[in-house]
């Protein structure tokens, strides 16, 4: 079950939509996955090796699903795009129900922390409005890289972790945001091809990454812990602005596009996102009822 769920948070993550902590969060693998990073860095030797067994099962199926999403989603982003954003539409949409049902308790009687959730949604819609990157025609060149470029990468990376973590918002639409998603993951790529040109941008974007799962994620289980409610108000908050930040998503190409409209959303993929989100959650109800 955990390759599975690895798996699946591979697919959710390298793609803007929902996060691989949605994922774990939908395949009641969350806290397990929180406590094992938390634990791999600040644990005792036992919540290590207890922890280590855990994230070596989930990076199985990570590992197999993210190589996938890379080698088949940079042929078809660009040319898809509005098809591939109906999709994570429909994740995010039937996602929120489920996120809202699963945490009821820190719903309840919490009314007050509504500002919380729109401090969520306020972040994402003006960190999406005012990115630099939107239609104005110039990507991030990630394979000439000055100090500024490498450090923008870098804390991109930070924040991108972060929300891989946390069941809302995922960290590549927030590289979407950011103008880094389609250079990111052509880089990637091109590692896996063996061009080595592509490899300081990934190793930049790899630092990032291991500094923000060292410093964030033990914040977001302190908030988890001690601040429930005010952190899935946020999360829920993250939730639904991004649903903004994808219909805006095609502004941030290479080749910039409009924003998704009416008339390019597909109601075809837009079902098919909610059928797969239902699918986890038949998957889900299986492995607890085995």
């Amino acid at each position: 079950m955990k390759i599975i769920c690895g798996f699946f948070m591979a697919l959710a993550d390298s793609v803007p939509g929902v996060s691989g902590g949605t994922i774990a969060f939908l395949l009641g693998q969350y806290d397990n996955f929180i406590n094992s990073l938390n634990n791999i860095v600040a644990g005792t030797m036992k919540q290590r090796k207890r922890a280590a067994r855990f994230l070596i099962q989930l990076m199985l199926g990570w590992i197999v699903g993210f190589i996938l999403a890379v080698i088949v989603l940079t042929a078809v982003f660009e040319e898809h795009i509005y098809q591939i954003s109906s999709l994570f539409l429909g994740f995010i949409i039937f996602s929120i129900p489920i996120v809202t049902r699963e945490e009821r308790k820190s719903f309840l009687g919490h009314g007050k922390n509504i500002v919380y959730m729109l401090m969520g949604i306020a972040l994402v819609v003006l960190i999406t409005y005012f990115n630099p990157a939107n239609g104005d025609g110039k990507a991030v060149d990630l394979m000439n890289l000055s100090f500024g470029t490498g450090l923008y990468l870098f804390v991109a990376a930070m924040i991108a972790i972060s929300a891989m973590v946390l069941p809302g918002i995922s960290g590549s639409t927030l590289l979407l945001i950011f103008g880094l998603y389609v250079p990111v993951m052509n880089c990637i790529k091109n590692v896996l091809s063996f061009d080595l040109k592509s490899l300081p941008p990934v190793m930049i974007f790899g630092f990032g990454v291991l500094v923000g799962i060292v410093t964030i994620v033990r914040l977001v289980k302190i908030a988890l812990q001690k601040f429930r409610s005010q952190t899935v108000y946020t999360i829920l908050g993250l939730m639904i602005g991004s649903l903004y930040a994808i219909v805006m998503g095609p502004t941030t190409l290479d080749t910039p596009q409009k924003a998704m409209t009416i008339s390019t959303f597909s109601i075809v993929f837009f079902v098919i996102g909610g059928a797969l989100i239902g699918g986890l959650q038949m998957l889900k109800k299986l492995q607890f009822d085995s």
